[in-house]
């Protein structure tokens, strides 16, 4: 029996022994005390008329004239007078009077009393003995009123009563409840904390609670601060803090082989010119200054044009990775605004020539760099900030205007996604999951989404295109019985309308659901924590599972997720990519899938190319990989 209930019936109990106590003695002493009043009562009028008959004469009609009068005046159930021989001279009897009082409680308090009685002297001679029982049935309907008084009243505390052990009872329960919570959450490595309640016993217990979520939380900040230092040294240009050269051209690769928003989008090259003469004009820490400045505008750039990543190619030259479908025009007026920007912080008049080009899925970074490295020197020959934009290979668009293809995707939309299938292995060759990216039926082929997701962002369809793809997970799960992973945009993550009708549609299809794997990138879910956290408890019930993808350059904040119930991450391909010929990135691996496993998050790499990749990485401590080299066993 749980507490509460016994907490209940403790208090029920109390209210019925105090109810029934009070009424046995209210009842008892006020029955003692009308026996005792009316056996006075009796003597005092026996006395009384004895008295009055002894006086007068002793005919037979004064006599009885005088008994009715007694009676008919008073309140008695019998008036009787005996001769000395035991003859009855005078009777006068009534019977029991009907005044609502139940039988069952008569016979409960019956009272006990006996009648008067009194001599009647005529002269020195005993005339007769004279007997007087008051009628007590009006005690009965007392001693009843006052019973239900009594009881009114009663009810009336125990609702006061069971109200004021129900507000109790509930202040005790919810922090109860909490610290339940609480440990079931630590028990699948969720370490939440709660707010400390009044009580004392139940503070301490959840200030012990919060104190192991907070150790946790220490612990795991350390690690991955250690770890995001390490991670640092090995892909980011330790002047600046962008991405090197290997780092950036392996992100670039993996973006185009995707088939997500990243597999087209905008590069962009800047040189600071004649970077000697400008460190020996300004100096080694004035010039670095401006190497990060330059870093930062870009970076800032990117954030301005929907996301992005900036590396240093050499120690002039700085690519810019711009994802997503973009306008060129106003990607160049947006870059020389920010270059302006810079000479203007600087105060020296650096030359900075630019380069533009679009790439999109299929392209490779050798033809996107060569392009852009024919388009920067061209740009040093015409001034100190020209920009100028590469062509490339010609491409016929799949459609011309907005327009176009607002229609397009929606037709496709409407007649039905399709989902592509790729393994996600353990270490004993068993399917995890197929990663499941979409698919849509544009002029009569069907095209993957490194395609169209530019088109999807930029036309603001992600919500649309999420609640397809999820319609035809949870019906392929339903055919197939296999477990499927797919991707949801950032877009769509923070539209509470869109969550509401993704967890309806879950909840709808509870079996297929515990099979569908849901990920999101890295950096999408934790720029937008509130709304990612949103998107956790809204699902979280429906028993579908929740991770992240491309976990890499935003490992630190692990420590922000242990209270998400995290079901998995995906390591991201840049730091997979040769980890069997690379001492450090294991070392990074190891940690980052140690960290995972303590939260009890599986730990899957992305990328993998060839079986050697994939052997050190189940040594390392993964639990599934992924990608080009991956077969199911």
């Amino acid at each position: 029996m749980s507490l509460i209930k016994q907490l209940w019936l403790t208090v029920i109990l109390i209210l019925l022994l105090a109810f029934v106590g009070s009424l046995a003695v209210s009842v008892s002493s006020t029955r003692h005390y009308v026996e005792q009043e009316v056996q006075i009562k009796n003597a005092d009028n026996a006395n009384a008329l004895a008295l009055s008959m002894t006086q007068m004469e002793k005919d037979d009609v004064s006599i009885e004239l005088l008994v009715a009068a007694q009676f008919d005046t008073g309140h008695y159930r019998l008036i009787e007078l005996r001769s000395p021989e035991g003859e009855v001279m005078q009777r006068r009897e009534a019977g029991p009077i009907d005044d609502g009082v139940p039988d069952w409680f008569v016979d409960m308090v019956r009272l006990d009393v006996s009648p008067g009685q009194a001599v009647v002297q005529d002269g020195w001679n005993q005339y007769g003995t004279l007997t007087l029982a008051s009628q007590h049935d009006y005690a009965y309907r007392s001693l009843w009123q006052s019973t239900l008084k009594m009881a009114a009243w009663f009810a009336l505390v125990a609702v006061i009563s069971l109200l004021l052990a129900w507000w109790i009872v509930r202040t005790i329960r919810r922090p109860l409840l909490e610290v339940v919570s609480q440990a079931r959450s630590i028990s699948v490595r969720r370490f939440t904390t709660s707010s400390e309640p009044r009580t004392l016993e139940l503070r301490e217990v959840v200030q012990a609670m919060n104190t192991l979520s907070g150790a946790v939380h220490t612990m795991l900040s350390e690690e991955t601060g250690k770890l995001d230092q390490l991670r640092r040294r090995l892909q980011e240009d330790a002047t600046t803090g962008a991405s090197n050269r290997t780092t950036l051209l392996e992100h670039l690769q993996n973006s185009l082989d995707s088939d997500s928003q990243r597999a087209s989008g905008v590069l962009i090259m800047v040189r600071l010119d004649d970077l000697p003469e400008v460190n020996e004009r300004l100096g080694r820490q004035a010039t670095d200054d401006a190497l990060r400045a330059l870093v930062n505008h870009l970076a800032q750039l990117a954030n301005e044009l929907g996301g992005g990543e900036v590396g240093r190619l050499n120690g002039s030259d700085f690519l810019l990775v711009v994802h997503g479908a973009q306008d060129i025009e106003h990607v160049s007026e947006s870059l020389k605004h920010q270059l302006t920007l810079l000479r203007d912080a600087v105060g020296e008049p650096l030359r900075l020539p630019a380069a533009l080009t679009e790439y999109t899925h299929g392209d490779t970074p050798s033809q996107r760099l060569a392009a852009l490295d024919g388009a920067l020197a061209d740009a040093e020959g015409r001034g100190d900030m020209a920009l100028v934009v590469a062509s490339g290979e010609a491409r016929l668009p799949l459609y011309t205007t907005h327009e176009a293809w607002r229609s397009a995707l929606i037709l496709a939309m409407d007649a039905g996604v399709a989902l592509a299938r790729f393994p996600v292995v353990n270490a004993r060759q068993d399917v995890v999951h197929y990663e499941a990216p979409s698919r849509l039926e544009l002029e009569g082929e069907w095209r993957s989404a490194g395609l169209f997701m530019p088109w999807v962002a930029r036309l603001q369809l992600e919500d649309k295109l999420d609640l397809a793809v999820v319609e035809r997970a949870l019906a392929m799960i339903d055919s197939d019985q296999l477990p499927l992973g797919i991707n949801l945009s950032g877009r769509a993550v923070g539209d509470m309308a869109f969550i509401k009708a993704l967890r309806q549609r879950l909840e709808r299809a509870p079996d297929a659901a515990r099979k569908l794997w849901i990920e999101l990138p890295e950096n999408t879910a934790l720029h937008d924590l509130a709304s990612f956290r949103l998107l956790c408890r809204e699902l979280q019930h429906t028993g579908v599972r929740i991770g992240l993808e491309h976990v890499g350059s935003e490992f630190t904040r692990l420590a922000d997720l242990h209270d998400l119930g995290l079901a998995f991450l995906k390591f991201d391909a840049s730091l997979v990519s040769g980890v069997d010929q690379a001492f450090d990135q294991q070392t990074i691996l190891r940690g980052m899938a140690t960290l995972a496993h303590s939260l009890g998050i599986l730990a899957i790499a992305e990328g993998v190319k060839r079986s050697e990749e994939a052997y050190t990485l189940f040594d390392l401590g993964l639990d599934a990989v992924t990608g080009p080299g991956v077969k199911a066993g």
